[in-house]
């Protein structure tokens, strides 16, 4: 028996209507579409992780290795475990939560930050295995679930616009448009989405890597050729390539070593609680792109990708990066054909390999790695085709599950109003018997937490 064949058993893909090379392209594909994170998740980090002794592209390089090792270990065990065509790599979104609410807003130490993330991670392998994390996602209201994807979306549209500086603070509006023009880094960030989107439309596999790496070296090329100054669209100094991550791998267990444990309990709920429905809320909205859900908006066996995810925070948390999940980009998978985990086993093999590129991620000018966000953000705004406008309980659940994410600057807080509005506009309409009791539960002890969350007594 050749390797063909030996992958096409081990992974049953005839049963899934599949063959060996459809599974490798689709695994090409995968890692294409979502390999940005590879850049963007360690200029995202990296604000708010200082490490003393090493320069801000030092600690950059270490993030890329921590971000590189997880989404290969995480989309490992999606392969052989779960047999889905997904892959894993830290959030966006997640974290963004991490570096701007945890450590940024609330002052958190990160390593305590990165204990926390750990510890969820082990609650959830252990939620996972006895059946609950996936019993209370079920009881997600449909809206809510058919919406996420699009919520998430927006709002990492809102912060790419922010970090490419088109969309800027105003303290008379909160946010306005920026001088975008008068600003070398704007500029160059508006072409390279010009491009990206011209590449997506147009079908190109890779379409973000390719709109990335075209803008870091168009910015380059015009420092280089004295059009500006080292530092203006640019980075002003390149650091050596730095392969030691002992700095950052295993620094949670110096977050776990001095801790006031009322405040560690808070952060750690706190990463529970966004984890816990943004993790559901991208897997869904994953198979919801991919065809996987069934009549009821749920994803059968779907206790197995979540233990995948649960290993992948763990394992991240350990090495020095935030939240793992599964990637809305792994539709682009799919579409090309991928239905099993030799798809994903691909993907992982392909994040091992990126490790030879890491020295390349200091070079890349913040706003192209930005970019990805924008173009993400659109694609994931599809979702809200599936969305029953007509339905009173429909359009109040996904109209607020869509529009709190980015004005909160939460995915956590637009997922608990979807799910707070629709049992009570449910009641409202008369319709109180098509709630199951799980989410009235869930409801109410939602509204219960933003009770004491806003009123300041708990974080």
């Amino acid at each position: 028996m050749g390797l063909s064949d030996t992958l096409a058993a081990r992974f049953d893909v005839e049963s899934h209507g599949s063959d060996v090379r459809t599974e490798l392209v689709a695994g090409l594909t995968t890692f294409l579409a979502m390999s940005y994170i590879i850049v963007v998740n360690p200029f995202i980090l990296a604000d708010a992780i200082q490490i003393p002794g090493y320069e801000f592209f030092e600690v950059v390089q270490m993030i890329a290795i921590a971000t590189v090792l997880s989404a290969a270990v995480a989309t490992g065990v999606m392969a052989l475990y779960a047999n889905r065509p997904f892959g894993l790599a830290p959030g966006l979104g997640l974290n963004a939560f991490f570096a701007y609410t945890v450590v940024i807003g609330l002052e958190i130490p990160w390593e305590t930050a990165l204990a926390a993330v750990f510890v969820e991670g082990v609650l959830f392998m252990l939620l996972t295995a006895v059946g609950a994390r996936e019993y209370v996602i079920r009881l997600f209201p449909e809206p809510v679930k058919r919406s996420v994807g699009a919520g998430i979306g927006l709002f990492l549209l809102f912060i790419g616009l922010q970090e490419l500086q088109i969309v800027v603070p105003d303290d008379a509006t909160l946010v306005t448009l920026g001088g975008v023009f008068a600003n070398p880094w704007a500029i160059l960030g508006i072409l390279g989405l010009v491009l990206t989107f011209v590449l997506w439309a147009r079908n190109i596999t890779g379409a973000i890597v390719i709109g990335v790496a075209t803008t870091a070296i168009a910015g380059w090329a015009l420092t280089l050729g004295g059009v500006f100054d080292r530092g203006t669209v640019t980075p002003e100094t390149l650091p050596a390539a730095q392969y030691d991550i002992t700095p950052l791998a295993g620094a949670f267990v110096e977050g776990l070593a001095d801790i006031d444990p009322l405040t560690f309990v808070l952060v750690v709920f706190t990463f529970f609680f966004v984890d816990f429905f943004d993790t559901a809320g991208t897997l869904i909205g994953v198979s919801q792109f991919g065809d996987f859900l069934n009549e009821d908006g749920d994803l059968p066996d779907m206790d197995k990708p979540l233990m995948a995810d649960a290993v992948g925070t763990t394992f991240g948390a350990m090495v020095g990066t935030s939240t793992v999940t599964t990637f809305i980009e792994s539709s682009a998978g799919v579409e090309e054909g991928g239905r099993t985990g030799l798809t994903a086993l691909v993907v992982a093999a392909l994040f091992l390999a990126s490790l030879v590129l890491i020295p390349v991620v200091a070079a890349i000018p913040s706003y192209a790695s930005f970019i990805a966000l924008v173009v993400v953000g659109v694609m994931m705004l599809q979702g809200l085709v599936e969305v029953d406008w007509q339905d009173p309980a429909w359009a109040v659940s996904a109209g607020l599950t869509v529009t709190v994410m980015p004005f909160a600057y939460s995915i956590a807080d637009g997922l608990a109003a979807g799910i707070i509005a629709y049992p009570l506009i449910k009641v409202a309409v008369g319709e109180a018997d098509e709630v199951a009791l799980g989410q009235y539960v869930i409801a109410a002890l939602l509204a219960g937490y933003y009770v004491l969350q806003t009123r300041g007594v708990i974080l």
